[in-house]
């Protein structure tokens, strides 16, 4: 399994078009991010298929890890290499089921140290935490304090990731508190140029930019 740190990319509907989806992805690899989730709420798994595959096909280029949300059934399909859960997505019992003990499961735990303790328990292979801040993306979502970043480290031997309505000036908030990941949306794909916003965040993490 590819090492869970760094900057952990998501695609937006909005944000990242499927129709030029190459000219955010592309950029964004050669910023060094190695890890991307397709996220997507619209489309049926049928019709997301081929989009997901030509992600996918982009991911083995240049060596990301590729995770689908929510969709259990799409990722094992395509053999993805793994699959994020909610709350309100299929359980993880049943995630694992599906796609053996060889595919990567993460699993949002918003706010609950007690919950991302008893998944790291059955296995999980890592665990999100947010919103840390005001996200566009989720506007309505609430927001917990940048101190449980580091008690979840305290607590946990998994990687840690931190999502919501980070920036490059919150950044190091999370990272100083030893996250592993941080899930980036809006800051990465409205950014002027995405390959050297990608290497700033992959800066926090492995000290200098990607080449």
């Amino acid at each position: 399994m590819k090492p869970l740190a760094g900057l952990y990319l998501i695609t937006d509907e909005t944000l990242t078009p499927y129709d030029r989806i190459e000219t955010y992805l592309i950029p964004a690899f050669r910023g060094g991010a190695r890890i991307l989730q397709l996220r997507d709420k619209s489309l049926d798994d049928e019709a997301l298929f081929p989009v997901a595959q030509h992600i996918q096909a982009l991911c083995q280029e240049f060596g990301v890890t590729f995770i689908i949300n929510d969709r259990v059934d799409l990722a094992n399909e395509l053999d993805a290499d793994g699959v994020h859960i909610g709350r309100d997505d299929e359980g993880y019992d049943l995630a694992r089921r599906i796609l053996g003990r060889k595919k990567i499961i993460g699993v949002s735990c918003y706010g609950d140290l007690f919950r991302a303790k008893e998944l790291e328990h059955k296995g999980a292979d890592y665990v999100a935490f947010g919103s840390f801040f005001a996200s566009t993306t989720k506007p309505n979502a609430p927001t917990i304090s940048p101190s449980l970043m580091g008690e979840a480290k305290r607590m946990l031997k998994l990687p840690v990731c931190g999502i919501g309505g980070i920036t490059t000036e919150n950044a190091t908030l999370l990272a100083s508190q030893g996250a592993d990941m941080l899930a980036v949306i809006s800051d990465i794909w409205k950014a002027p140029d995405i390959q050297a916003r990608c290497e700033l965040y992959q800066g926090l993490f492995y000290g200098t930019p990607a080449l």
